[in-house]
């Protein structure tokens, strides 16, 4: 005898395995240790083919004819694998992350499946451990399976393969460079969202609201677009528009006087007015018409005589006041 291919099987037997040597060819009978073979057939005087019967451990295969018995070559039973976990459990429907799988009797694994598709590859840790590249799948859950030439082992359901997030808006669109408002981020494939960024910063807070809906705090950030974007398991959404605003500012209010009658029409300049959602004549909202983001007109309210603020207010915060005095009617 000079090989049994394949070497080893599991513990319950049933393998099929070719025995090469010289002169089998009037073998009368074949064992593993001392056990029998279940069944065996002389293929020529250098090749049989026999079924493993059941074993343990590693045992010599011999041939006996009405010559002798030849010397042995190893076979070994292997002990069936058992998974125990798979970590992380999830990840995305384009595959390419790596899993760690644990278990026990692990050691020479032939083969990783992910439902029905082999793993990408992977790598052999130890007899507890294997690293696996997950392949590319529809959404859901799949099982995950382990075979070595001892058996197979299969964790029903234990990798759940998740759909890549996507945004379809933000309210608002546009807050200040101070950050910490709050707004609502609408798409779909949000339940397990792990992260949400503006540009490259991470929001202050953000709570999961349903799979369609998120609620983040925003962080501060500089004047102008970024794009916000949510990670979850199943990978990164596209990107939807938010604009950081600085304050707006208001440098004069003409007239800057006016009777305690109101009536009259304000005309603002500054700079950043162009979102105004808000004019307060002390303190008191007032109608205003935006011309251009240097420009707005508003109206002159009623009010006791003496001085008041005129302010603007953007999604981007509140202008510094401005001043406009109500002289009350000259009596004579």
């Amino acid at each position: 005898m000079t090989s049994v291919t394949p070497a080893s099987g599991p513990a319950a037997g049933g393998t099929t395995v070719t025995l090469t040597g010289t002169g089998l060819a009037t073998a009368g009978a074949v064992r593993f240790g001392s056990t029998p073979a279940t069944s065996f057939t002389v293929v020529s005087d250098t090749h049989i083919t026999a079924v493993a019967p059941a074993g343990t451990g590693t045992v010599q295969v011999t041939v006996t004819t009405p010559g002798g018995t030849s010397n042995g070559v190893s076979y070994t039973y292997s002990v069936t694998p058992a998974l125990s976990g798979v970590s992380p459990n999830q990840g995305p429907t384009s595959g390419g992350n790596t899993v760690t799988l644990t278990g026990t009797n692990l050691t020479g694994t032939t083969a990783v499946t992910f439902g029905a598709t082999p793993a990408t590859s992977f790598t052999v840790l130890s007899a507890t451990q294997i690293s696996a590249v997950v392949p590319a799948a529809t959404p859901g859950p799949v099982d995950v399976t382990v075979t070595t030439p001892g058996g197979t082992s299969t964790l029903q359901s234990s990798y759940f393969y998740v759909s890549t997030p996507v945004l379809t808006g933000v309210a608002p669109p546009s807050g200040p460079l101070s950050g910490g408002n709050t707004v609502t981020l609408t798409g779909v494939h949000l339940v397990e969202a792990t992260a949400v960024r503006f540009g490259a910063t991470a929001a202050t807070t953000f709570t999961v609201v349903s799979d369609t809906q998120i609620t983040a705090v925003v962080p501060p950030g500089a004047d102008g677009l970024v794009g916000i974007t949510v990670t979850t398991a199943g990978g990164t959404s596209n990107a939807v528009t938010y604009t950081y605003l600085a304050a707006p500012v208001v440098t004069t209010v003409v007239p800057n006087q006016g009777p305690t009658a109101g009536g009259i029409t304000l005309t603002l300049t500054g700079t950043r007015l162009a979102q105004t959602t808000k004019v307060l004549v002390g303190g008191n909202p007032a109608g205003f018409t935006v011309v251009s983001d240097t420009h707005l007109v508003a109206d002159a309210l009623p009010g006791a005589a003496g001085p008041v603020d005129v302010t603007v207010t953007t999604p981007g915060g509140t202008s510094a006041p401005q001043a406009y005095t109500r002289v009350g009617t000259p009596g004579i």
